[in-house]
């Protein structure tokens, strides 16, 4: 497996690539559920029941980890993924939260 690559220090982070990688559902759906978990929960990119071939599943993992969303180590055959919530919270104060809840809105709306 290859190395993931470099994760962006956080005077790094661009708020347009933060909100592009947080336009895609399936995307928000990531990283919805590791801020479900307690801080610094790791997880597996399987466990994530994503509709993405393999080749499309990097893609969008690197999105969200090149605008600083996530951290990612390799273990074994796998990925480790785990967010990046103080980070963020630094970077840009409430808006995880922010998007976290209109997403789960809308989701509820549509349920």
């Amino acid at each position: 497996m290859a190395q993931v690559d470099e994760h962006p220090d956080i005077d790094e982070f661009d708020l347009s690539a933060v909100l592009h990688a947080l336009s895609d559902k399936n995307r928000r759906s990531v990283i919805a559920q590791l801020a479900a978990e307690p801080p610094g929960t790791e997880q597996f990119c399987s466990v994530f029941g994503l509709p993405w071939a393999t080749s499309t599943r990097t893609h969008h993992f690197r999105v969200l980890r090149n605008a600083g969303l996530i951290w990612q180590r390799d273990v074994g055959n796998g990925r480790m993924t785990r967010l990046r919530r103080d980070d963020m919270d630094r970077a840009f104060p409430g808006l995880l939260d922010a998007i976290l809840a209109a997403d789960g809105a809308a989701r509820a709306r549509s349920a």
